[in-house]
């Protein structure tokens, strides 16, 4: 028995004569949340292996198996362990300078020795990890894929050199940044293939000695 108070349905109305009607596509599906997740898991573990074993340490199966996934995961994200490599060796390159970033955000003074103290801060941080980044800035010499992420480097310390001598007063124009950046990197080198015990004082007093050839810092702020 037809419900009396139910309202009868509307029929669709029919598009008007001329007028074209235009399908509607359906919105592109995000990524799967999932897929970013081992995504990122390989990558974390390809960022790992380079600082416990370096450059031959990430192969497939080793991220894979570091990561907790199957082995196939990383031949399905990666095309290529080259691809691998490029990727961790750009998001490795991307939180060692977000930490330096952090480490620099605060001058211990104004001095030639108190800027040294915070250039060479920097140091401080895993050593295997270090290692494994400068691995692949070296390989980047031969193997062009990576020449790109080594300028990166290159480019976000000179950055982070700038700003701290910039805040300190000193000059900081291109030929001084290049000067205290290419003295730091030599140092942090040296530093982490060579562990001296006191290879962190030796480095202050370079680059302190560097500071003071640039000249007494400008007055700062007000």
């Amino acid at each position: 028995m037809p419900d009396k108070d139910r309202p009868a349905p509307v029929p669709a109305a029919a598009p008007a004569r001329g007028v074209a009607v235009r399908a509607v596509s359906p919105q592109p599906r995000r990524p799967q949340e999932r897929a970013v997740r081992r995504r990122e898991a390989l990558l974390d573990a390809a960022v790992d292996l380079l600082g416990d074993g370096g450059f031959a340490a990430v192969t497939h199966r080793a991220v894979a198996r570091r990561a907790g996934l199957p082995l196939a995961a990383t031949s399905y994200y990666f095309t290529s362990r080259d691809q691998l490599l490029a990727e961790a060796f750009a998001l490795l390159v991307e939180r060692e300078l977000a930490r330096m970033r952090a480490t620099v955000d605060h001058l211990a003074g104004r001095t030639p020795l108190a800027v040294a103290e915070t250039l060479t801060g920097v140091y401080a941080s895993d050593r295997m990890r270090q290692l494994g980044l400068w691995e692949l800035y070296l390989q980047a010499g031969r193997d062009p894929a990576l020449q790109a992420i080594a300028r990166a480097w290159t480019d976000g310390c000179d950055d982070i050199v700038a700003a701290v001598l910039g805040g300190a007063g000193y000059p900081c124009g291109p030929g001084e940044v290049r000067f205290v950046a290419g003295l730091l990197s030599g140092l942090w080198v040296e530093e982490v293939v060579e562990a001296r015990p006191d290879g962190r004082q030796r480095a202050r007093e370079a680059v302190a000695r560097a500071l003071a050839a640039l000249g007494p810092p400008a007055k700062v702020g007000p």
